[in-house]
Parts: C-alpha cells; structure tokens; sequence
C-alpha cells in the first residue's frame, strides 16, 4: 500500500487556489493509488513555532541526555518526521509570498532538517526512496523564460531543501499567473483545468 503525504500551507480555505490544485491531484492519485492512503498535515491547524534558544539547545543536546522539557520541546519536530519518513510519496502544496514559500512551510522544514533525523552527520540525505511533487501557486509567472523567471526562489529553495534530506524525485507544478482568479478574470475551475496535463502526470508516476 502506497502512503502519501500531504502538506498544506495556505491559510485561505477553500478560496485557496494551492488546496484546489493538492484536491485536483487527489482525485487522480487516488485512481492511479485506489489501495492508498492519505495522510493530511494542515499547517494552518499546526502548532508549528519558529526556532527559539531552548529547542536549539534541545536540538544540540545527545537525545540519551534529554530531559523532559527537551523532549517536550522536540515532539512536534519528531511526530513531523515520522510522518515524513513513514512515506512512500510527499506532496507540498503552497503559494508564494514576496518570491519565497510562506512562514509556516519555512517553520515546517526547520522542524524535520535535523541532524541524525533526516540528514546524515556526513551531510548525506537520510529520507531516501521517495518521490515529491510539489504544487506552487503564485501570482506572477515564473517558469523558464518568463519576465520573473530569476526571481523564482521558491522553487530552487524547496528543490535545495528535498536533496538535502535525499528526496531527488521531485516534480513541480507551477500555478503561475493564479492572480487572474483573485482578479475574476478565470474561475478558480478554468484556471486548475489549465494545469491537468500535468497533474495527472504527476499523480501517475
């Protein structure tokens, strides 16, 4: 049984044209996977917090010397790794604000890059054998040649993150252009249609 992850970020519910691309893709992962399960992490309803002294020192600490409040401190970042080590495949569905990912997917990937967790102590990726896709909604348009293209951090940030962990099969589905649905000039259907090639590519391999 294939087990996918699911990683939600934008805060905008069901006006959210990142979450109306993840469900799109949903509907052809689960044809293409119709024995798979689906595991669900809302950012949104995550108590995620940014990194703080005292997780640092917790982070630090060997784990045979962690005292309760150090466990404490680290539990959210472990239960975060299991989910994402007790994979088969991840998908990480998010808009993009001023060029970057939002806070919370930032905080997110503080919380599950960890030494000994999910990259080795000699630098090498520990979360192997498995396969990305990550969908990217933005309101300019940023793919190869476009005006903006130099400005497209957010995908060579997430590309950098998942090899460093060890995930190299990544694909990448660019929304750009996804003000044209705030604006009204596409319904949010018309303009996810646009994208469906290349959805259900991606949710077949």
């Amino acid at each position: 049984m294939t087990t996918l992850l699911v990683v939600e970020t934008s805060p905008r519910g069901s006006g959210s044209i990142s979450r109306n691309m993840t469900q799109s893709f949903l509907q052809r992962w689960k044809i293409a996977n119709p024995s798979g399960e689906i595991i669900e992490r809302d950012l949104v309803k995550t108590d995620l917090q940014f990194i703080t002294e005292h997780w640092l020192e917790a982070y630090f600490t060997p784990a045979d010397q962690h005292t309760s409040q150090m466990k404490e401190r680290l539990q959210l970042s472990d239960e975060l790794i299991d989910e994402l080590q007790a994979a088969d495949q991840l998908v990480i569905a998010t808009p993009v604000y001023n060029y970057n990912v939002p806070a919370s997917l930032k905080a997110w990937i503080d919380a599950i890059v960890r030494k000994g967790k999910t990259l080795g102590f000699d630098g090498h990726g520990l979360v192997t054998d498995k396969k990305a896709t990550v969908l990217i909604a933005s309101g300019g348009v940023y793919t190869e040649g476009a005006f903006l293209q130099d400005r497209d951090i957010a995908t060579h940030y997430l590309r950098l993150i998942l090899k460093v962990i060890g995930i190299t099969d990544v694909t990448f589905i660019a929304g750009g252009g996804a003000k044209a649905v705030d604006l009204g000039e596409l319904t949010m259907g018309s303009f996810v249609e646009k994208l469906s090639p290349e959805l259900v590519l991606a949710a077949a391999k």
